[in-house]
């Protein structure tokens, strides 16, 4: 599930056909040898095909589990089928692997080897559609020709407790109690028997679901401010001893946000999971792919096809830097946006801290799509 946006939401389709450019190039800049390279240190690399590697499980259920996502791409320009996709995700965890044991700098930081081993194509965004949207938002009006937008997003961290305590009275809910067993096909056919389709949320955090005896389990307690954190963005990472606990929406209560209302105001509620890790695309809430920060972008994966690797060279401290990245997420704000991605930057407790520590990173991205020859 997509979280947020730092550009703002750009949720707005158009009819208009896309003006985006694909091209393929035989070479990468010259100067790229000499720049820096987010792959040269071995963990990002590692996170990288940690990434390709549960995209790939995704890619192989096969187009007719998710015919909107799993296919080679639907852009002019690219010849890229799903078994070439697939290939090229295979091929970079080899590399990856054959790096660490041989005990060498990643070759996927090395720009005569990627010529070599791969398609490269040139993105040039889709500045049409761009401007489409351009009122009020300077990122866009400003899009350059020849570079994408390079919006980040980040995954709220927040503060949790195994107990209800003063400063943490609201909790994180489960499944309801009465409908664990059930899938969602059959959840909808008892809608009217459920808890999680009578309570609205105002009831619940005034403890509907605390009464004995429990109608949820209480996954953590968090404080009323992390909750809405939590609602609104659909993951939250818990720091835990030295390491993080993960939880992931899992069923709401089908009652539709309304825009006239605060967010503390709301009525909607959602029922979260504990994951292994935060989770980026996925058709169904118990199938989504884990993804790394760093090494995930979200864009449009109806035109472009999910699991693309994606090159991408933009700003930090005012130098050029380096990224290899794989298309891994969405949301709403990529319906027909060839013009964008979202680069997931992070673990943040919010705005602050997500913007001391990117600051220095600029908003604009040349973008190469890679493709295994």
């Amino acid at each position: 599930m997509r979280l947020l946006l730092v550009a703002g939401l750009l949720s707005v389709s158009f009819s208009v056909a896309a003006t985006a450019r694909f091209q393929p190039v035989s070479q990468l800049p010259a100067d790229a040898a000499t720049q820096q390279w987010a792959q040269r240190d071995p963990q990002q690399t590692a996170d990288l095909c940690a990434v390709a590697n549960e995209t790939l499980k995704y890619l192989n259920k096969g187009p007719d589990y998710d015919p909107a996502a799993i296919h080679g791409g639907k852009i002019a320009g690219v010849s890229s089928s799903l078994t070439r996709v697939k290939a090229t995700l295979q091929f970079i965890c080899q590399i990856e692997q054959a790096d660490k044991q041989a005990n060498r700098r990643s070759r996927l930081t090395d720009p005569a080897f990627l010529q070599q081993h791969f398609e490269l194509v040139r993105w040039f965004p889709d500045q049409a559609g761009a401007a489409k949207l351009s009122k009020d938002k300077p990122l866009l009006q400003n899009l350059p020709a020849e570079r994408i937008l390079q919006t980040k997003y980040f995954v709220k961290q927040i503060a949790g407790s195994p107990q209800k305590t003063a400063d943490k009275p609201q909790a994180l809910y489960g499944l309801p109690f009465d409908e664990q067993h059930l899938s969602v096909e059959q959840a909808a056919l008892q809608r009217d028997r459920l808890v999680r389709f009578a309570l609205g949320k105002q009831q619940i955090v005034q403890g509907a679901l605390e009464t004995k005896p429990a109608k949820a389990p209480a996954l953590i307690w968090l404080s009323r401010e992390d909750l809405e954190g939590a609602l609104l963005q659909g993951t939250a990472v818990v720091p835990v001893n030295n390491g993080y606990r993960y939880f992931n929406v899992h069923r709401g209560n089908d009652i539709p946000y309304n825009r006239l209302l605060k967010p503390e105001q709301q009525q909607r509620y959602w029922y979260f999971k504990e994951v292994s890790g935060v989770l980026g695309y996925g058709k169904d809430a118990d199938d989504k792919i884990p993804i790394k920060p760093q090494v995930t972008v979200a864009g449009d994966i109806a035109q472009l096809g999910l699991g693309k690797l994606i090159l991408l060279n933009f700003t930090e401290h005012g130098k050029p830097v380096w990224r290899l990245t794989i298309l891994a997420d969405t949301g709403g704000a990529f319906a027909n946006n060839l013009y964008q991605l979202d680069w997931l930057a992070g673990y943040y407790r919010g705005w602050p801290d997500y913007y001391a520590a990117n600051k220095h990173r600029g908003d604009y991205s040349q973008a190469w799509l890679l493709l295994k020859k």
